[in-house]
């Protein structure tokens, strides 16, 4: 029951995850800056989270230590959005997201060494394979635009290290206090970061405000706040050196509903990339 109930809601993150990538170009495109869009996931993170407490009959942790765990986690992963934007603003996306993407090798290897956690051969193989997936998953054709400097690198390195260590850290967390508990505290941390949202917005260029700005923006980034409260939940009933690779292969429902909803033909790239994530779910779900 414990495997088919994490596997239950890993499917879940990776499904919600992949049709938000898959959408959330639509409001960005319209006008609304991908800044903006942060304020308003961190909004949708508090009916979620409202739902979350609801079902522990709004029993939270408020120890010293679930209060640490609980906003370190969300600081990790808050903070992580932000930096991400600032290195899409200096360096190249098509480095920036391959390797910012490989973060669950970092979380295998603290898993590892920390938690202890072991794996069969076969879900060692589907581990391999979906990370291979992912970078696969991840590529970006090279465009024309320079990058100055090398700063975007560290930047780019540091969101590695701290999505890396946000899902270590929500596995320990899971140990010692609800689940619930810490995606309270990761809405908590992730609304209190908005102002620097907002401050890292170009308010020089005009800003939709209309339906196809925060409204549908909104509707959209609902599905990575619930897809977020079902990673903490797949945490708690699996293992990470499964969850995160796993979870990790969203990009698989993004590639596929962009073919669907607009017609765009994967490259060479990504369709061996859709391959791999498909045999890397299946070995990996056993």
């Amino acid at each position: 029951m414990a495997k088919k109930t994490w596997l239950l809601y890993a499917i879940i993150t990776t499904v919600f995850w992949g049709a938000w990538g898959a959408l959330i170009e639509i409001p960005e495109k319209a006008g609304f800056p991908a800044t903006l869009g942060y304020s308003v996931w961190a909004l949708t993170m508090i009916p979620c989270s409202l739902v979350a407490l609801y079902l522990i009959q709004w029993k939270l942790e408020y120890d010293l230590r679930s209060i640490f765990l609980g906003s370190t986690i969300g600081l990790l992963g808050a903070g992580g959005q932000l930096i991400l934007f600032q290195a899409l603003r200096e360096g190249p996306a098509y480095i920036v997201f391959p390797l910012i993407s490989l973060f669950p090798i970092l979380t295998i290897f603290l898993s590892l060494v920390f938690l202890k956690e072991t794996a069969t051969r076969r879900h060692w193989i589907g581990i391999v394979i979906s990370l291979a997936a992912i970078l696969l998953l991840s590529y970006q054709p090279a465009s024309g635009n320079g990058s100055s400097g090398y700063g975007w690198l560290l930047l780019s390195i540091s969101v590695f290290i701290l999505w890396g260590l946000q899902a270590y850290v929500m596995k320990f967390s899971n140990n010692v206090m609800k689940a619930e508990s810490i995606f309270f505290y990761m809405m908590a941390t992730a609304v209190l970061l908005i102002p620097v949202a907002v401050m890292m917005t170009d308010f020089s260029k005009p800003v939709n405000w209309g339906f196809k700005g925060p409204y549908l923006a909104s509707i959209i980034h609902v599905l990575n706040a619930i897809g977020a409260l079902t990673l903490v939940y797949a945490l708690r009933y699996g293992k990470a050196i499964i969850v995160t690779p796993m979870t990790g292969l969203s990009p698989l429902i993004t590639v596929v509903l962009s073919l669907i909803l607009y017609g765009v033909i994967p490259g060479a790239v990504l369709s061996v990339g859709m391959v791999f994530a498909m045999i890397g779910i299946y070995l990996l779900s056993d």
